[in-house]
């Protein structure tokens, strides 16, 4: 059985950091998978307007798009061009729960995700995200530096 490792992407170059770290990782282990994650931040508790509301599938499955095609398809096709086994995974969420639960269902051995910020994901990700990551994560969490 192949181990798993979910790589947290934010599309910059804190999360190409955890991706360089997971793609050695794979390396080192073996007979490995990289399930690359880019999570668009999103809360079902936001106040929105009819008119909102009315647009927000669309909105969503229009995020979903952009970020699959501008961040993890190019790194997923990297992967694969090096050799590694990858795949990826766009969703909607608070990132550490969409993260974990990931994990979960992908029955991950371990999440890799980035601690320095250069703006986007890493920068929410290393306030409250990463501790509750860390905290509440079902596998455990490396944070690349």
């Amino acid at each position: 059985m192949a181990t798993k490792l979910v790589i947290g992407l934010d599309g910059h170059g804190s999360g190409e950091r955890a991706l360089a770290y997971g793609k050695r990782m794979a390396e080192l282990i073996g007979d490995c998978e990289l399930i690359v994650v880019y999570i668009v931040e999103w809360s079902p508790y936001s106040f929105q307007t009819p008119e909102e509301n009315a647009e927000r599938h669309k909105r969503r499955e229009e995020e979903i798009s952009t970020a699959m095609s501008r961040v993890v398809n190019p790194a997923v096709d990297g992967l694969k061009a090096a050799g590694v086994n990858a795949r990826g995974i766009v969703r909607h969420g608070d990132v550490a729960g969409a993260l974990n639960a990931i994990s979960e269902e992908e029955k991950a051995d371990q999440i890799i995700v980035s601690r320095s910020s250069e703006g986007g994901f890493a920068k929410r990700f290393f306030g409250s995200s990463t501790s509750n990551l860390v905290m509440s994560a079902s596998v455990p969490v490396t944070v690349v530096g």
